[in-house]
């Protein structure tokens, strides 16, 4: 899952963006309105934006209504100091998908940016291919009943390549999925990730490589 966390306390944005990195979220940074919208608008690829809603530049209210309805934005959590039941009223009126806030439990947010990323697109709870079974709510994976430990970013390239049933993945595609915007395109760690992948998925192998094109799980 892709997060842009817009948040102007450059401290608060960075713990959040490393504890949710840590579940295997792929996390962006912005600290004002105006380039949370360019980032959008440049990567398109977010599955939940977390909105402060008091921020230089353009307020995160302005950022939600520029959002609201348009193809393909992401679900909105607004994050916010304003956390009467009014300001709440007022921020789900704009047309935020979640209001939390400040301060607030890590763990409450996790859930709720996990809950809105289930309901921003298809979700299916458990991915299977062959005798691989993955559950993304409880992050297990099993293969022939073995359960198999996996890093926090094996799993998030796993679940992009299960999710995809059979498709070709590129590896830019993976690289917008499972990495942040700083991820070098040029890098192996594409390749290195989905190489460890495999070793510890075992025999027979279920990750096929179509050079030039990208990988695709097959069973």
């Amino acid at each position: 899952m892709r997060i842009l966390v817009v948040e102007d306390e450059e401290r608060l944005a960075a713990r959040i963006a490393e504890g949710l990195r840590d579940q295997g979220m792929a996390v962006d940074i912005c600290h004002d309105g105006n380039d949370a919208l360019e980032k959008i608008e440049i990567n398109g690829v977010y599955d939940v934006l977390v909105l402060d809603r008091d921020l230089p530049g353009r307020s995160g209210d302005e950022v939600c209504r520029q959002l609201v309805g348009r193809d393909g934005a992401p679900m909105i959590l607004m994050l916010t100091a304003l956390s009467g039941t009014d300001d709440r009223v007022d921020g789900l009126t704009l047309g935020a998908d979640d209001y939390l806030g400040k301060p607030f439990s890590f763990a409450e947010l996790t859930l709720r940016i996990q809950s809105l990323g289930r309901r921003g697109r298809a979700h299916v709870a458990v991915l299977t291919c062959g005798d691989l079974t993955m559950d993304t709510l409880r992050r297990t994976v099993h293969r022939a009943g073995r359960p198999i430990a996996l890093t926090a970013k094996e799993f998030a390239v796993l679940q992009v390549l299960l999710s995809a049933g059979g498709a070709v993945i590129s590896h830019e595609q993976l690289l917008e999925r499972a990495w942040d915007e700083h991820a070098d395109p040029f890098t192996n760690t594409v390749r290195v990730t989905v190489n460890r992948l495999r070793r510890k998925l075992g025999a027979p192998d279920l990750v096929e490589t179509l050079v030039g094109a990208g990988y695709r799980i097959v069973p």
